[in-house]
This record gives C-alpha cells, sequence and structure tokens, in this order.
C-alpha cells in the first residue's frame, strides 16, 4: 500500500511527464517553420550544396569513361584510375570505420552536425520546405490552408509543389541508379521505356520515400526512425557544445515591456517570443534543454540573435556552449579528453590502411596452390616435379597476355609456361604448371622458389608470389 508521499511523487512524475509530452509533435500536426536569415542559415545552404556531388557526380568522365561507377554485376567499383576488386572490399569496411568514428568525434565535440548540415533526411525535408514558402506562403498562411477544407483553390495552390516533390523523388532515384551503370546510356533506356526492371523498382522505392519522408514525416523520421537521434545521448558529455539557453542570463523570462516580475525581481534577456521555436525544423523549445529532437542545426540561434539586435541586448542568450561553461568552468581541450583522442586515432589508423590498400592495388594480383597429393612426383630421368596451380587476377578493365616465369634454383625448369596466355579483365584466371628440379641438385627437402606473372605488353604490370618446392627426405 503506497503512502501518501510517494501517492504525491506519483502526480508529480504524471505533471512532468505531460509538461514534456506537450512539447514533442507525435506526427499529429504539420510543423511549418519559419526561414529566417542569419549566419548559420547561410552555413546550412552552403553545406547543403555538398549533395550537388549526388546529382553531378555520374556525369564526370575520366579517360572516356565514368569517372566513378559501381559496377555490381562485374562485381567491380571504378574510381578514376582505381579498379577496386572484391579481393579489396576490406578497404570499403575501413572507409565505413573512418566514417563511423568521425561521426563519433564530431558529435562529442559538437553535437549532431551531421544532422543539422549533411544528413538527406534533413536537406531533402529544407528544400521541400522551402517549396512550401514559395507555393503557399508564410507558416500563418500555411498552417490555415492545411486547416482548410477541400477547394480547388486549396487544390490550385498544392498540386504544383506536390508534382515538383514528386519530380524531385523521380530525380533523386535517377541519379542514385547511375552510380552503378553509364549514366548516358542508362538515361537513354530510361527514355526508351528500356532500362531493367531493378533499375526501375529503384526509382519507385526512392521517389515514393523521398515524397513520403520529405514531404510529410519530416521531423517524424528523426523522432522515430533515425537509430543515431537515439545513440547520440552516449556520445555527449559535459564538454561537448551544443546549442544551449543561458538560462542563468535569459531567466525569469517577460514580455519586453515589463521591467520587473509581480515580485519585484528584473526580469531576465528572454523575452519569450518564441521565435526560437518558430524556427525550429523539429518543433522543439530549446529553452527547456537538450532533446532527442535538437539536430544542432543553429537556425535558433540566428532567430534569438535577432531578437537581441532589435532590442539592444547582448547576443549568444542562445548559443554554442557546454554544461562546463553553463556550470562556470573552463573549457577542457582537445588533447584532454581521451574518447576524442580514441576516436581520432583510430580514424587515421583507417586512413593508414586505406592508402596501404590503395598504394598496394596493383594491376595484377597471384596466388599460388601447391598440389598436395601428390606432395612431389618423381620423374623417369630422376628429377623431382612438383605441381602448381596458378591464380592470375587482372585488376584492369582491359584484357592482358601474361607470361609466367619462376626462380630459386638455377637448374629449375618451369613446364607448360612456354606461351603467353590471356587474362580476362577483372576476372581470376587459371593456370596449371609444373616445376621440375634434379634430385642431385637438391640440398634439402624443400627450397623457397618465386613465381612472377607479368603483362607481355607492359612489363611493368606484375605481381610475384613465393613458394615451396619439395622434395624427399635427404
Amino acid at each position: 500500500m503506497s503512502t501518501a508521499k510517494e501517492e504525491l511523487e506519483q502526480e508529480d512524475y504524471a505533471e512532468i511527464y505531460r509538461e514534456f509530452e506537450a512539447h514533442i509533435n507525435t506526427g499529429g500536426e504539420t510543423i511549418h517553420p519559419k526561414r529566417m536569415p542569419g549566419r548559420y542559415r547561410t552555413i546550412k545552404n552552403y553545406t547543403m550544396l555538398v549533395w550537388l556531388v549526388f546529382f553531378l557526380g555520374p556525369y564526370l568522365r575520366w579517360n572516356g569513361q565514368q569517372a566513378v561507377r559501381f559496377d555490381i554485376p562485374a562485381r567491380q567499383f571504378h574510381i578514376f584510375d582505381i579498379t577496386i576488386l572484391p579481393q579489396d572490399v576490406w578497404m570499403l569496411a575501413l572507409v565505413m570505420l573512418f566514417f563511423a568514428l568521425m561521426l563519433a568525434a564530431v558529435t562529442s565535440i559538437a553535437g549532431r552536425v551531421f544532422c543539422g548540415y549533411f544528413c538527406f533526411q534533413t536537406v531533402w525535408t529544407d528544400v521541400f520546405i522551402w517549396l512550401d514558402e514559395k507555393f503557399e506562403g508564410p507558416p500563418q498562411k500555411r498552417r490555415k490552408l492545411d486547416k482548410a477544407p477541400l477547394s480547388w483553390e486549396k487544390v490550385r495552390i498544392k498540386l504544383p509543389k506536390h508534382l515538383i516533390w514528386i519530380a524531385i523523388g523521380v530525380l533523386t532515384g535517377i541519379s542514385f541508379t547511375l552510380w552503378f551503370a553509364d549514366a548516358p546510356t542508362l538515361w537513354r533506356q530510361y527514355l526508351s521505356l528500356e532500362a531493367p526492371l531493378v533499375a526501375w523498382v529503384t526509382v519507385g522505392v526512392f521517389t515514393f520515400f523521398t515524397y513520403l519522408f520529405a514531404g510529410f514525416m519530416r521531423e517524424q523520421v528523426c523522432f522515430w526512425l533515425c537509430p543515431y537521434a537515439r545513440i547520440q545521448g552516449v556520445m555527449y558529455d559535459r564538454e561537448t557544445i551544443l546549442p544551449t539557453y543561458d538560462f542563468h542570463r535569459g531567466e525569469p523570462r517577460g514580455k519586453l515591456k515589463k521591467k520587473t516580475t509581480e515580485s519585484g525581481d528584473k526580469l531576465g534577456d528572454c523575452i519569450d517570443c518564441r521565435q526560437c521555436i518558430a524556427v525550429c525544423p523539429t518543433g522543439i523549445d530549446i529553452r527547456d534543454g537538450q532533446q532527442e529532437g535538437c539536430i544542432t542545426c543553429a537556425l535558433c540561434l540566428d532567430a534569438c540573435d535577432a531578437i537581441m539586435d532589435k532590442i539592444e541586448r547582448p547576443r549568444g542568450l542562445i548559443r554554442y556552449a557546454s554544461l562546463d561553461e553553463m556550470e562556470g568552468k573552463p573549457p577542457v581541450p582537445l588533447y584532454r579528453r581521451p574518447r576524442v583522442l580514441v576516436y581520432f586515432a583510430i580514424m587515421l589508423a583507417a586512413i593508414g590502411g586505406i592508402v596501404y590498400g590503395l598504394s598496394h592495388l596493383g594491376s595484377i594480383e597471384l596466388k599460388v596452390l601447391h598440389e598436395r597429393q601428390p606432395l612431389f612426383v618423381v620423374q623417369s630421368d630422376g628429377s623431382i616435379q612438383n605441381k602448381y596451380i596458378l591464380k592470375i587476377l587482372n585488376k584492369t578493365d582491359k584484357a592482358m597476355e601474361v607470361r609466367v616465369s619462376a626462380s630459386g634454383h638455377p637448374r629449375l625448369k618451369l613446364i607448360g609456361a612456354d606461351e603467353a596466355f590471356p587474362a580476362a579483365p577483372g576476372r581470376v584466371t587459371a593456370d596449371t604448371v609444373f616445376v621440375r628440379i634434379p634430385r642431385d641438385a637438391l640440398k634439402g627437402d624443400s627450397l623457397p622458389i618465386l613465381f612472377r606473372v607479368e603483362d607481355s605488353a607492359d612489363p611493368t604490370h606484375y605481381a610475384e608470389y613465393k613458394s615451396m618446392f619439395f622434395g624427399p627426405s635427404q
């Protein structure tokens, strides 16, 4: 049986929950953020241009071919002069590790910068909101139009906007598929309705989800679908700088005309204009503290600074600040933050691995398999013969004529490699050779030998592999 104190505490918790719940839009209404000029809005506009690479990248040509192409059917990634095959996919893992750790490092330093400035959901949503404003006017008019009953006037205003939304979704889907095929060729197939079924399905999926996520769900994707919003809390610490409301300076808040509170105390700098809420793309009130809905876009800083300028008070009521700063503690330099240093150390290791991999890609890869059954064969002339299977990978996009040679013993004889043979581009070619050494020339039961394959047309394209030659025990 609960005591009166426990019941009172439960009532307090319920009241706190109701107050907190009131600040979270669970999808029952559409947020129409206000667009205001400012420093962070300008930065956001420029960082959004990064996504032009997504749309324009497939049209970049290099040596007469598409500069970057992920050829899935041929299992080849072409990046300018570099061809990456499945055997080199470990470098992709290092690239993913690098960006994952960079995301964690940036988040621990300055919050969800990726979400606020680079995330495709944020960028596409911002473009769709910009179209809202162009077709339907400022937020007040958009809210009024949303609540208005269906009419021809409402259809006339909204239909062109939705058609452009769909067109952006289609262009997004097509641009994605162009990274996996020759862009001009695939465009001709789209226009002639001859594109592969997988391409049409991909465009349809991208169109649907772009239209749904950026047009309707918007901040709900960040709240309920994005895992990053859920795990961001474990990446923050007391030194992480985030958009923060300076409650020491802003409270108690009140209207500008009032000089004091009812008790006679002087009001803080916050005049409760709610402009920080009006510009927030997720509709949160930054004055309530850090919330999972904050994507660190800093648009609330622009809004608050503009109001501070108008009422002739210092900027920075809402600013980038850490919890330590709010508590009056001195900032901690990066070199004294072990977690950040660990992130950067792993990133440097990943970069080192990527650079090593790219510098050792080569144009030919060779692997040699020694026949184990039997380990060796004694020929009629008394010489010892070993059998080897050569796996030659041509890592270029052109066919080669390759020659095989072997070294390691002055009386070594290579059988089955008298003439060059073709190696198909991007594929493994197998070849069987035999190595013979006179028995009386062997000084032990084994010795190392070196196989070498090279392009007949260009000997600078070569690969070597160390193997072993086995004979009877001496």
